[in-house]
């Protein structure tokens, strides 16, 4: 699936079952938290802190899931096109980043 059928996705799904988008600021509380949780499997799961057994059977792929849903759900309600903005940043980053990863003395 691409990011414009993932936005379709999502809004069709928010029309037949969430009634309606929550608005701009609580999606981004909810991104926030959302993000929150991917930072805790990650810190715990990879690294120095102890996981705690009620977060050993997190899935870090749903977690990760969910910030994509909000991410979707704040370009559909803002009007962004996410397949557009993604291809031009990419295009953006290989123009001005290759020579620079490849001169990267620390990534060799």
């Amino acid at each position: 699936m691409n990011i414009e059928n993932a936005q379709k996705t999502v809004d069709e799904w928010i029309n037949a079952h969430g009634v309606r988008y929550f608005n701009e600021l609580t999606n981004m509380a909810q991104l926030t938290e959302e993000v929150g949780e991917v930072a805790r499997i990650i810190a715990r799961r990879y690294g120095e802190q102890s996981e705690k057994e009620s977060d050993k059977g997190k899935d870090l792929g749903e977690e990760l899931a969910d910030v994509l849903f909000v991410v979707l759900c704040l370009a559909n309600q803002t009007g962004v096109d996410l397949q557009a903005a993604f291809n031009k940043r990419m295009d953006k980053k290989a123009k001005r980043d290759h020579d620079r990863h490849h001169n990267n003395e620390k990534l060799k």
